[in-house]
Parts: C-alpha cells; structure tokens; sequence
C-alpha cells in the first residue's frame, strides 16, 4: 500500500464527495436538457476523473456508458495533451473510437483550481438527430456514412466561449436544431458543476491531501477486486446465443464469450462471435468492453462504485475481425443490440463461478419505438424510446417485471401525459403482459403491453429483438417467451415487424408493442401453490398457462390443489 497523507477517514469523504459532485452534474444535466429522452429517460452518464482520466466518481443514467467514459478523456488528452485550458470543452461521437453510435456525444471538459488542472468532467448525451438518412436512428444504414456526422476530440468552447464556428456546423447537420443546442449547453452545464462542486471540496482540503485520497481510492478498488475474483473458483466457460438478424437480412448473428479464472485474474474471450456484419448491430471496443465491466459488476462487488482501480483483474480479447471490435466504414447504428445478450452470456458463465448468485437471462433488448414528424412545413419532432421487459428469476426470488434492460440501466419510459403532451401520439395501454416470463421455482418476470395511436401523419420505426434466443432458464427453469408487435393501419391491414425502417405512416395506425419475459429458475413443479395463486391473481398468469407450465388446475380462479399435480422440493 502506497504511503499518502490522506487518512481513511479523509479518503471515505472524499469518495463520497466525488459521488454527489457526479450526481449534482447529472441533476443539472436532467434538469436543463431539451430533449425528453435526456430529461426524462435519463438517456445519458456524467463522471468526474482525475487528470489523467481515471474514474473518481459517476452517475448515470444508462450506466453502460460509464465504463467508456474514461478512454474518451484518454483520447482528448492523446490529440491535445498540454494545450488544454481553463474554459475548454471537449466534443466527440466516433463510434470507432468511444464505441456507440453517433447520436451519443461526449463532452469532456478540464477542471481547474487556482490554475492547476486537477481533473476532468464528463457527460455524455443522446442527441435526438445527428443528419443521418433517416430522423433518429436509421434502421437500415450499412455504413458509418449513412448515420450521421462523425466527430473525433474536438474543442468546441474555450475559455468559458462556445466557438461560433461549431456551433454553426452542429446546427447545419440536425433536424432538430434548437433541442441539440440546448442538450449541448445543458451537458456544458454539467461539466461547469463539477468543476464549481470541485472546487469546493479542494478549498477544504487542499489538492495535496486530495490527490492522496484519490490513490488510496484506486489502490483500495483494486485490492477488493483481486480479492473478490481470487476467492471464486478456477474454470473456463463458454456461452453462445443468436440474435434475431443484422436489419439488412434474415441471417441469424452468433454472440460467443468464453470466461476463465484463473487465481486473480479473469479473461473474456470473444472468439467465436460473428465477424462485422452488413447491418447497423456493429459495436466498436471501448463499448464491448464497457458492457463486459458492466456485466461484471452486476456479479464482483456490486456495492462498490466504478473507479480508476476497478476492473486491473480483468483482461478482454476481441478478435480484430470481429462485430465487437468495429472499424470503418461498418455501420454503428444499433451497436447495443448484441450487448444485451452478450451480459447475459458473461452472467451465465459468471454463475457457474458464483452459483449463489446465479441468475437466468432477461429479456435483453432496448425494443425501441421511435415517431417522427414528417412534414418539413411543421415544426419537427422526434421520439426514441425504450421499452422494459422481464428479467430472470434467481436462486431466491422471482424475476423482475416491466424492468428496463441491463444495458440502459437507470434508463425510464416516458410516462403517457407527458408522451401525449410532447407529441401526437396516444398511449393507448401499458401494461403487464401476462404468461411471459419463463416458469420455475422462482419465474422470470413478464415484459410488457405499449400500444401507441397516431393522431396525425407521422414517420415510424420499430427494432426489436431476442426472438431466436429469447432469456432462457437455470437450474430447470423454463426460458421465456419473445417479443412481438402488431402494426395495425387505418383500413384494418395487420403487420407484425419486429424491426421496421422508418416509414409514413398514416394518422389512426396503431403500433402494438410487446417484450419478451425474463427465464425461470428451478424446477416449476417446486413452485409452491401459494405463489402461482398469487401471480393468477395479479394477472401475472393466465389459469391455462398456469395448467401447461406447472401442473395445476385452476377452477373460478381459485388453485385446486387436489387435482394438481404435487409439489416437489428444490
């Protein structure tokens, strides 16, 4: 252990401070956004790093971007290293480089304490629309070219100055120029409160005593990591599963992820998984590595926030040609489509080491639905959305219903009167949907029923996706059932897309969407009649599914126990 002038009592108010400073950006950032998707779906992450980008502290909304902010403060200081000053933001969206597509921007921003750099701030946005051959997000690019423009480390403010110049250049590359100019101020916003929040702390205690706390920080994650993967058993793994398709055809996209242990270290392989594929689903490697420390923290120290000292135990291999390790000109657009079932792969491996905290797959899929105005004489709009689902049961307890993914983590649906108040659309349902989540000891959770009605001519898309590997079951536990939508035009024509490339649709067309489930844990003939009962009576069951998954029979809604079949133990 490094000697530091920090005393642990300083350091614990020190980690804890960096926390709330990150989570003070975030409520700036929420609270002055344009965009629902920012304000209200939480579609974003801010951090707080030291000067040379590691992590000191975070908030999120979608916790996947956390783990990739880091490499986008490596890359500001790669291109600029010593011409960086007081004042300065920092804007990037390559997907080659911070690993998602472009409509998720960056700003990095230095900050400063009586003139010394001391660290840096963070927060990265969903832009609603960044010129991209479709509004949104494109559905059917084959290319990078195809969605958007493409920025590397740029500065576009200095000395506490936006730079007209690109702020002509970002407005002139938009559809939706007012909303991106004030979800960039209000990510600028963000960074000016972590640095005033800073600031703060260092005048309490200076930026000796802080940057020993912040050793201490990296030295004590580290530690308890080696610790916690140390105490797991040695082993190799290996997982596989199948997305639906690319969006450009019907082929089915392999996902492959082998796990070891060995003594204190952890290795993921991505050997196996599909080469690049012609259709948007291509992620780059900051991103997959970011999603695999994800996955690891929902096992390894959970209760531990993310620092620059976190993850030194695990290694990850991406082939070079490989979807996961993503390159030019490869399409980005819908990058976190393999990343769902990716984390669930790397927890099933996980669970063979930690069979305690084994858990089934959730259903695994961001399932946008995304509307846009398509009148160029109207002031435009534009809704991206993410739909929850179920999660898997576990040793324990039953899986979560109506949850939003792994992936997007904090990420929220947009409540109905706010949907109906920005846009002219009607949230016809939300609701449970019921007899979806996987049967065992202890079910996975249901997805959920959004019905949508346009009130006016608009533009519509849809991508959803784990039909061909739907959250599958542990320990006996029965998989889950896929999504499904309905599109259902105005003259009573049905359709039923899963994905579906932005289209005019007309005014009265009802889109239905369902998720899928969560997987089972156990044997569903353990499940005791008490709590079948209950999910009959929540409507989380239906009395025939009910019948074909565990055994019993239902009569006026009551479990006859004498003519079901008998629980056994698990």
């Amino acid at each position: 252990m490094t000697m530091t002038d920090s005393d642990p009592i300083t350091t614990e108010v020190v980690r804890n401070f960096v926390i709330s400073c990150a989570q003070d950006m975030n409520a700036a950032l929420w609270r002055s956004a344009y965009s629902p998707v920012i304000y209200e779906g939480r579609d974003s992450a801010v951090a707080i790093m030291d000067p040379d980008g590691n992590m000191l502290g975070q908030s999120t909304g979608v916790p996947l971007f956390v783990g990739a902010i880091d490499a986008c403060v490596h890359f500001v200081l790669e291109r600029y290293g010593d011409d960086i000053g007081p004042g300065d933001i920092f804007l990037m969206n390559d997907s080659y480089l911070q690993g998602t597509h472009l409509m998720d921007f960056t700003a990095i921003g230095p900050l400063f304490h009586d003139g010394k750099l001391v660290g840096f701030g963070a927060a990265r946005a969903h832009w609603s629309d960044v010129g991209a051959m479709d509004p949104g997000m494109p559905m059917a690019s084959s290319s990078i070219f195809q969605e958007g423009w493409r920025l590397g480390p740029t500065r576009v403010c200095q000395n506490y100055e936006e730079l007209p110049d690109w702020m002509d250049l970002i407005q002139r590359n938009t559809r939706m120029k007012a909303a991106i100019l004030g979800d960039f101020r209000a990510q600028v916003s963000a960074i000016r409160t972590g640095e005033r929040r800073l600031g703060q702390l260092l005048d309490r205690i200076g930026q000796e005593t802080y940057r020993a706390s912040c050793l201490n920080i990296f030295e004590q994650s580290q530690a308890l990591d080696r610790a916690a993967i140390g105490a797991l058993t040695d082993g190799t793994w290996s997982r596989e599963g199948y997305l639906d398709n690319d969006g450009q055809s019907d082929e089915p996209v392999k996902v492959r992820l082998t796990l070891t242990i060995d003594g204190e270290e952890m290795i993921i392989d991505m050997e196996g998984s599909s080469p690049p594929v012609a259709g948007s689903i291509n992620c780059g490697a900051v991103q997959t590595q970011s999603l695999l420390r994800l996955a690891y923290k929902t096992m390894i120290s959970p209760d531990r926030a993310i620092t620059g000292g976190s993850f030194s135990t695990m290694t990850v291999k991406i082939p070079e040609d490989c979807m996961f390790n993503a390159k030019e000109p490869y399409a980005c657009a819908w990058y976190f489509t393999g990343l769902g079932l990716l984390a669930d792969l790397m927890i099933a491996c996980l669970s063979e080491a930690m069979p305690e905290r084994a858990t089934a797959a959730h259903y695994g899929d961001s399932m946008v639905a995304s509307f846009f105005e398509v009148d160029p004489k109207k002031k435009q709009w534009l809704s991206v959305e993410a739909t929850a689902g179920g999660w898997g049961g576990s040793n324990g307890s039953d899986g979560e219903s109506a949850l939003i993914n792994l992936v997007n983590g904090g990420f929220r649906n947009l409540p109905a009167e706010v949907y109906e108040t920005k846009f002219p659309v009607r949230i016809e349902e939300f609701s449970i949907r019921p007899d979806t989540g996987g049967a065992g000891r202890w079910r996975g959770g249901n997805g959920v029923v959004r019905t949508y009605e346009l009130l006016e001519d608009a533009g519509g898309a849809l991508w959803f996706e784990r039909s061909k590997t739907p959250a599958w079951g542990l320990s006996g536990g029965q998989p889950a059932t896929g999504p499904s939508n309905t599109l259902v035009l105005p003259d009573g024509t049905e359709e039923t897309p899963l994905k579906m490339r932005a289209r005019v649709l007309p005014k009265g067309t009802r889109i239905i969407t369902r998720t899928g489930g969560g997987g089972g844990y156990g044997d569903p003939l353990a499940r005791p009649f008490a709590e079948i009962q209950l999910d009959l009576d929540r409507g989380f069951l239906s009395p025939d599914k009910a019948k074909a998954d565990y055994g019993v029979v239902v009569t006026d809604g009551r479990i006859d126990e004498a003519a079901s079949t008998p629980r056994t133990t698990f």
